[in-house]
């Protein structure tokens, strides 16, 4: 047990018997406990394998190569469809984790698996993403916007274009696509400052 992680467990929270419980299986499969983003994060030769995070509905294990897992129990959720790789396992009770623990130590041993044998993700490119409409007509009208967007690192690109294909009207893509022009000419990602 890391001390750092221990004001996470020990706050007032709605799932805090399950996030001892979750904690416990983590540790007896021989992760490192750290603290990343403020929650615990467990790795495995350095790298992140699982995550334990609570929503309102549920508590959940975070398979960062979740997409790499062979479900074969069908428990892995994708969050929404724009995640490549996490996975989670929803709980919302102890009873459900303690009824899965044998699998989830399972999924977690086939996760460092996975990372001993250097696998990876195969993420989608930034030109497999949707362009907008929209977005089309302004890169063509303004050939600085298009060479800054050109320039833009990948994750950068693919975080606009997501945020711009969200907008399911016109107008708001469009006003979405104006107030992050002066981002982009910048060479800024959506959540830059």
């Amino acid at each position: 047990m890391n001390p750092k992680a221990n004001w996470f467990f020990d706050k007032d929270a709605k799932w805090q018997r399950e996030y001892g419980k979750l904690r416990m299986i983590v540790l007896d499969c021989g992760l490192i406990e750290e603290l990343k983003w403020g929650v615990p994060c467990y790795t495995f030769q350095k790298s992140n394998i699982v995550l334990i995070h609570g929503f309102k509905e549920y508590c959940a294990l975070l398979f960062n190569i979740g997409s790499l897992l062979n479900d074969t129990n069908g428990i892995l959720i994708q969050q929404t469809e724009n995640v490549q790789s996490a996975r989670q396992i929803r709980f919302t009770n102890n009873k459900e984790i303690e009824g899965l623990e044998a699998i989830i130590k399972a999924y977690i041993f086939e996760a460092m698996e996975i990372e001993k044998l250097g696998l990876k993700v195969g993420f989608k490119k930034t030109t497999e993403f949707n362009i907008p409409e929209e977005l089309q007509i302004r890169l063509k009208e303004n050939t600085e916007l298009n060479a800054a967007f050109e320039n833009l690192t990948p994750g950068r690109q693919k975080r606009y274009l997501l945020y711009f294909s969200q907008a399911k009207q016109s107008s708001t893509r469009k006003s979405r696509i104006e107030r992050c022009i002066p981002k982009i000419l910048e060479g800024k990602g959506l959540n830059d400052r």
